[in-house]
């Protein structure tokens, strides 16, 4: 199909190259089809507004514990409409059956250099590559992103929703540490934060590569709209499991920054998108950020973090991806004590 990313072309010599040796790598695919199927932490948010007392500062209790102990957890009744969501998906469908060539020229879909993304240009070997497009925009390319208005205002909508319940939910772990939310509120706004928009072809190499390799996220906060298929997996506990969908729930995720910032109270749980060989899935996922400018510290003592900024953060990740082929994170900002 001319919307296919050329996948098999562009890595056909990692695919050649590929040997026995690399399977054994415990990063590797080895473990997928064992993962066991689990529900996340289900949380009604509907207590939050129309809750007394008690059942407020209960799914308050149930957010922070969920963050605590698994970095995941599903909301319900959680404001954003059904009919932003599914409005989503049906114009997300649309822009990926755009012609390649159309998707990757930034000048055609009104979009930043570097939005249109796909596969793993750094990867050296199988294990380093994603079977996956997506499209990275800032929430402020949002109003001249595409050439269809009703793909805009689905998206206006949509990110209108997601950063609200995104703010309301990183206040409540803010406040759970005993911080105030303004650091969060004054550093995270419509000019730092973004929506990614992911497709997972079918993959025909599915039992050889990820749908997204495995990885934390860089920011505070990630919200994801998943459809039904599933493959997302997530580490419990020291094993890797599957997270079975749920049609009424989004996914609510702790990055690497709430981790660094609550001084590992929260934790940020790598995961990964496993390959389906048949069918392809779709989700798309708010990430809360802040400016680049915005130094993120430990809010209890002593640090387990040192003090950075946002910027120095990812290009950390940058730099680590550049030479190693994937992201180390956090552990680089440890600081060492004896």
């Amino acid at each position: 199909m001319e919307s296919e990313p050329p996948f098999e072309e562009t890595y056909k010599t990692l695919f050649d190259s590929h040997s026995v040796k690399e399977l054994s790598k415990p990063q590797l695919i080895t473990d997928v089809w064992a993962a066991e199927e689990r529900e996340l932490p289900l949380i009604d948010l509907r207590m939050l507004s129309e809750g007394d007392a008690a059942e407020i500062e209960e799914c308050k209790r149930e957010i922070t514990k969920a963050s605590e102990e698994w970095g995941f957890f599903q909301v319900v009744n959680h404001g954003v409409s059904g009919d932003v969501l599914e409005g989503m998906r049906r114009e997300q469908v649309k822009v990926f059956r755009e012609p390649f060539y159309k998707k990757k020229d930034c000048r055609i879909m009104n979009m930043s250099p570097g939005s249109y993304r796909w596969g793993t240009p750094s990867a050296t070997s199988l294990w380093q590559l994603s079977w996956s497009e997506a499209f990275h925009i800032p929430l402020t390319d949002i109003p001249r992103f595409g050439s269809r208005t009703s793909l805009r205002l689905t998206m206006k909508k949509f990110a209108t929703s997601i950063a609200e319940l995104g703010l309301k939910l990183a206040s409540i772990l803010a406040e759970s540490l005993g911080e105030e939310s303004r650091f969060l509120e004054e550093s995270c706004s419509q000019s730092t934060c973004y929506l990614r928009m992911n497709r997972y072809p079918p993959c025909p190499k599915y039992r050889r590569v990820f749908g997204l390799m495995p990885h934390t996220d860089s920011d505070f906060l990630t919200i994801l709209c998943q459809d039904q298929v599933g493959g997302l997996q997530l580490v419990k506990d020291g094993k890797w499991i599957s997270v079975q969908p749920n049609p009424k729930a989004l996914i609510v995720n702790i990055g690497d920054l709430f981790q660094a910032w609550s001084n590992g109270v929260y934790r940020s749980v790598e995961h990964r998108v496993v390959a389906n060989g048949k069918i392809e899935r779709f989700s798309t996922a708010y990430f809360l950020c802040p400016s680049h400018d915005a130094i993120i510290q430990s809010c209890k003592q002593p640090s387990l973090y040192r003090r950075f900024s946002f910027r120095e953060y990812r290009q950390q990740v940058q730099d680590d991806v550049k030479e190693s082929g994937h992201k180390i994170g956090l552990s680089r900002f440890l600081i060492c004590r004896d």
